[in-house]
């Protein structure tokens, strides 16, 4: 009997929360719908929040209001998890107003609502890269803010999944192999450009493994009178894994596919060690 009470109660409520929401949208009154725009807010009713900020922002352009109600139509919509409108109205908010009371939060909170927006790394990436410009140009602006930290750190996240992104797009290429053309060529373009972009990614490691790994598969798959070349290929790459990471977890392998490529080409192992000390020492009277 209690429990029924109690819904019955609540429905009324509601039902009078309706009557009372529907009449301001009905309501000609732009400084009431503003009022309650607020008192939505404050109450974490965004969606009608929202619905009467846009009604009213015409009507207050250009007026000492238009500032605030910028300012808080993007608040609602970013607490609404709407973050692309969100970020629409921070830019229009910091673009207008460059001094503005809430210029500062407002090119934070543009970025870091890209940053929520960000999807996995298989997937499109244009939250991603618009983020990390809107970091970037927080920082240039307020350099010495409380928020700059925070600001670097999810800027390096979000360019971590990037290089993670080209990571398994380098691997889908090296798995494709010689599948309908040459991927393996494209595994090697696909991992160099990453490490040009993102040096020092936690995934440079493995990126330039699969450099090496890929020329090897390459050679060894290739016709006779193109394996010369390309083991040639295979072995400056594997001098450039170890010279990037000589304790690396990946250089015992790495030196494998190198005496495979030296036993390739016919040569010895201790005179290819021998013709490398004597590359090192000539190579610095060279730059003279």
């Amino acid at each position: 009997m209690k429990t029924r009470i109690l819904c019955a109660f609540l429905l009324v409520l509601i039902l009078a929360s309706c009557g009372e929401y529907n009449k301001i949208l009905k309501s000609r009154d732009p400084e009431l719908k503003y009022t309650y725009a607020k008192k939505y807010f404050d109450e974490q009713k965004f969606g009608r929040t929202t619905s009467l900020l846009e009604e009213i922002l015409p009507t207050y352009t250009g007026s000492s209001k238009e500032q605030e109600i910028l300012f808080l139509l993007a608040q609602a919509y970013f607490y609404n998890k709407d973050y692309i409108t969100s970020t629409q109205y921070y830019t229009r908010y910091y673009n207008k107003f460059p001094k503005g009371e809430y210029t500062q939060l407002a090119r934070y909170n543009a970025a870091y609502g890209l940053y929520l927006d960000s999807p996995d790394a298989r997937l499109d990436q244009t939250s991603t890269l618009k983020s990390i410009q809107e970091f970037q140009n927080f920082l240039e602006y307020y350099p010495q803010s409380d928020k700059a930290p925070a600001a670097q750190n999810y800027m390096f996240e979000l360019q971590e999944k990037l290089a993670y992104k080209e990571f398994l797009a380098s691997r889908l290429y090296f798995n494709l192999g010689l599948y309908l053309g040459n991927n393996y060529e494209s595994c090697v373009v696909t991992a160099r450009e990453a490490l040009k972009n993102y040096p020092f990614s936690v995934y440079a490691e493995e990126l330039q493994f699969l450099i090496v790994r890929a020329r090897f598969e390459l050679a060894s798959q290739s016709i006779e009178e193109k394996k010369p070349v390309r083991y040639r290929n295979l072995m400056d790459e594997h001098f450039n894994y170890k010279n990037m990471f000589p304790t690396g977890k990946y250089l015992k392998e790495s030196e494998r596919f190198y005496r495979q490529a030296l036993r390739a080409l016919g040569q010895d192992i201790d005179e290819a060690t021998s013709e490398a000390v004597e590359v090192e020492q000539v190579a610095p009277a060279d730059k003279k």
